[in-house]
């Protein structure tokens, strides 16, 4: 999981009078309340008791978002988790974050983190009340970015604002290091988190509890066994499919030939129904046909069309697809399944670029555009003698080739989260949504089927969902099971079943990062019965 993925539908579900963010309780407050609020802290308190409080108060949401964001998912790296945290706050409208550097030592347990606060809520409390400051003054937010690091990096991390607005600065600026590598130059800041370190332990007893919780809902409301592009494309974040779209835009506005090559499911009609929208033939008709769908002699009816008597059955004149596509473009999949003597009449059509109907002796001019696709290897056909070589050259004047999903994952998400749009439309879900913790599962997951397996999957996963959410048991038992049968596993002759089952469990608990639910979901058992293993 990367940090720049978290979106905040996946994360909060939002009920009349309850907001959750998987098992927290959260409350939506006005900025003006929580302005006046801090008036009344500096009248009573003082400026320094006022800042221990806010920034307390802060720290401890900070240290409660990273423990979340650690009980939910499984992160590429620490620094993808220490990330989220920026990007939490700009899903909570505290602020839009921006990090500037963020260096991050395991080994010599440093960090150098600069952080820009954009729009910051806090400095504009602060002005709405209170007036310009003499010091900077977003004290709760110190203290989230300092409580949340602490948590990820396990040691005191402490974030001091550099620039602040409310001092009259354009913007809100925050340096965030381990306390060695701060030095003296702390000392003044530690009084406002003093006592912090305890908080570090009631998070965790709390994440703890929080987990307990899911699973015992999860337990308590099963799914039952026995429900165990619109020519869009979704955002584009992978560099090999950014490629192949960057080489569509520039052939689109010309005619020549287009040969899309790909495993089945990738989205080979998609991306020529794409170069078609943005070619000058936008207007006239897209037409497909599944070349290996359909026997030969019924495939050249198909395409050439064919006259009334030239063979049973043939009752009236037809149009074949060649001429219904005039001013167009006409789309051949799965071209390397046709004959060799189709083969040969197809390459006649592309060179004269004139088609002759089946039982007819005179020919007809068409102004088409054909693009063709294949998953075979067709320089290998084209040596064991199954297809024309003059025939791939006509073909091929250009090349794409559409990477499959498992070399896309950084598609996965972006991919999902269109269906899951275009499905609440077609299945009249309006608010169907997809769980955060799906998005593991999703990303572990090597997707042989392609963007069309996983386009299938999250409709199955629509129809079978509670509440219109999609739930890690709505997805198919293969996924859920997927890092499992991926593992290399060996047995030790000289261990008992209870011991090597003690020892696989405490594998896959360790793979979740100790996420309970998504263990049960993987060992194929209900959380209650993992529940009664641990123990």
């Amino acid at each position: 999981m990367k940090a720049q993925d978290l979106k905040i539908e996946e994360l909060i579900e939002f009920r009349e009078g309850n907001i959750h963010l998987h098992g927290r309780r959260l409350v939506m407050h006005d900025i003006h309340a929580l302005a006046q609020f801090r008036k009344d802290l500096l009248d009573t308190m003082g400026p320094e008791h006022a800042r221990r409080i806010l920034t307390r108060f802060g720290f401890y949401w900070g240290q409660a978002d990273a423990a979340g964001m650690s009980r939910i998912f499984k992160w590429d790296s620490t620094q993808e988790w220490l990330l989220a945290g920026p990007r939490m706050h700009t899903l909570q409208g505290v602020t839009h974050s921006e990090v500037k550097t963020c260096s991050l030592d395991e080994n010599k347990q440093t960090l150098d983190m600069q952080v820009i606060w954009h729009d910051c809520s806090e400095a504009k409390q602060h002005l709405l009340e209170i007036g310009t400051s003499a010091t900077a003054a977003c004290w709760i937010q110190t203290g989230y970015a300092s409580g949340y690091a602490s948590y990820c990096c396990n040691q005191p991390i402490f974030f001091v604002e550099q620039t602040c607005r409310a001092c009259g600065d354009a913007e809100c600026t925050s340096i965030g290091r381990d306390k060695a590598s701060w030095g003296e130059a702390i000392t003044p800041y530690l009084a406002y988190y003093s006592e912090v370190e305890t908080f570090h332990s009631k998070i965790s007893q709390l994440s703890d509890a929080l987990k307990k919780q899911n699973q015992l809902l999860a337990s308590q409301s099963p799914l039952p066994h026995s429900q165990a592009t619109q020519g869009h494309f979704a955002e584009i974040r992978s560099e090999s499919f950014g490629k192949v779209l960057d080489m569509a835009e520039r052939v689109a506005r010309f005619d020549s030939s287009i040969l899309i090559t790909g495993p089945s499911g990738s989205g080979k009609e998609v991306l020529a129904r794409h170069i078609h929208r943005q070619s000058d033939r936008s207007q006239g008709l897209f037409l497909a046909i599944n070349c290996g769908a359909l026997p030969e002699t019924l495939l050249e009816s198909e395409l050439f069309g064919h006259k009334t008597g030239s063979f049973t059955g043939a009752t009236s004149d037809r149009i074949g697809l060649f001429e219904q596509s005039h001013g167009g473009t006409l789309f051949l999949d799965e071209i390397g399944d046709i004959s060799q003597s189709l083969q040969v009449k197809l390459l006649r059509v592309l060179q004269e670029r004139e088609v002759m109907r089946v039982g007819e002796s005179h020919t007809r001019k068409i102004d088409v555009r054909v693009m063709a696709a294949t998953n075979r290897n067709l320089t290998l056909a084209i040596q064991q003698g199954r297809f024309r070589e003059d025939l791939f050259y006509r073909l091929s004047v250009i090349e794409m080739e559409v990477p499959p999903l498992k070399q896309r994952k950084d598609d996965i998400l972006p991919l999902a989260r269109h269906f899951i749009k275009k499905l609440s439309k077609t299945l009249n879900l309006p608010k169907l949504r997809l769980d955060a913790t799906c998005l593991d599962f999703l990303l572990d997951y090597a997707w042989p089927g392609n963007v069309r397996e996983l386009e299938n999957i999250l409709e199955r996963a629509a129809i079978l969902s509670r509440d219109q959410t999609l739930m890690p048991e709505c997805l198919p038992r293969n996924i859920l099971q997927f890092k499992q049968s991926e593992t290399t596993f060996t047995t030790d002759a000289t261990k008992t079943l209870a011991e090597m089952e003690r020892n696989h469990i405490g594998a896959v608990l360790t793979s979740t990062q100790g996420n309970r639910t998504r263990a049960a979901a993987i060992l194929g058992i209900n959380p209650t019965t993992l529940w009664r293993k641990l123990k």
